[in-house]
């Protein structure tokens, strides 16, 4: 008889740990699909592209469905291999005349 009122509550405590509620809808892990070889950038670091707008910024890419928002880390997977600048927003040449100005 005691043993039963150690096991009757036991289990009911037991039971109710197993209990499992579904998640809330729209809470579901997506992720966006990997950019291309190579992205060229305009003059601001965002990039759209199937549904997703990606953004870069120090040497990092997120992704969202908006613009605006909320943004999540792009997997390493997904980077491009290569990152152009559109409109000379990039260094190239900009020490080029440096060499000549020490000489003098």
């Amino acid at each position: 008889m005691y043993r039963m009122l150690i096991v009757a509550p036991l289990t009911a405590l037991l039971l109710t740990a197993c209990v499992v509620a579904p998640a809330p809808y729209g809470s579901g892990l997506v992720v966006a699909p990997a950019l291309p070889l190579i992205v060229e950038l305009g003059a601001e670091p965002y990039y759209y592209q199937g549904g997703y707008h990606y953004y870069y910024n120090n040497d990092r890419w997120s992704y969202s469905h908006s613009r605006s928002g909320p943004w999540m880390d792009l997997p390493r997977s997904h980077y491009p291999k290569e990152i152009r600048r559109r409109g000379g927003a990039d260094d190239r040449g900009r020490d080029q005349g440096r060499d000549r100005r020490e000489r003098n």
